[in-house]
């Protein structure tokens, strides 16, 4: 198993709730990673449009902040992901509002402790070290990104990506990475 661990290959997927591109390609990604059990992916979330930029809906400041927390509390991830991207685009809840984001929440975690650790900013630095590691340190200008072994697939803007692109690249850092 050590071994095994030491072989595993990280993905970084860069994404914003709020982008239907990244909701496309995170479902695109979920049903190809069966095939890549070799694959650690590392979730690197990032605001599509942070504050103050107007005029793109609701702002995932919290949405993200939230992944924060919730990873801290050990909640399931892709369960958390899942519930984010539906409240978003699905439900079209208020995601700029704590206390409506933890009542859609209370099936994953603690609601009283969500909605404190949202209105008190305690993740605040967290999204905005997230954002210069996405937009400073790993060059990514359109989402969804993903990074590997030194290769990068971009998002074209308004495009996003297709499965197809995204199953040549993972084939591609399959042969390539280390």
């Amino acid at each position: 198993m050590g071994s095994e661990r030491l072989m595993m290959k990280k993905l970084e997927v860069f994404f914003d709730y709020s982008c239907p591109y990244c909701l496309k390609g995170y479902y695109y990604l979920t049903e190809l990673l069966p095939e890549y059990p070799e694959l650690e992916v590392v979730w690197r979330l990032c605001e599509a449009h942070p504050r103050p930029e107007e005029g793109f809906g609701k702002h995932t400041d919290l949405c993200i902040q939230g992944a924060f927390f919730a990873a801290q509390k050990g909640v399931d991830m892709m369960a958390y992901h899942e519930k984010m991207f539906t409240l978003y685009h699905i439900d079209r809840v208020d995601v700029e509002d704590a206390n409506v984001l933890a009542q859609a929440l209370s099936d994953l975690l603690d609601i009283g402790e969500f909605a404190e650790a949202l209105s008190s900013g305690r993740y605040a630095k967290d999204l905005k070290a997230a954002n210069a590691y996405a937009f400073e340190q790993s060059g990514v200008w359109v989402i969804p990104a993903f990074r590997m072994g030194g290769k990068k697939l971009d998002a074209a803007a308004g495009v996003g990506v297709t499965k197809e692109q995204l199953r040549e690249f993972l084939n591609m850092s399959r042969q390539t990475a280390g």
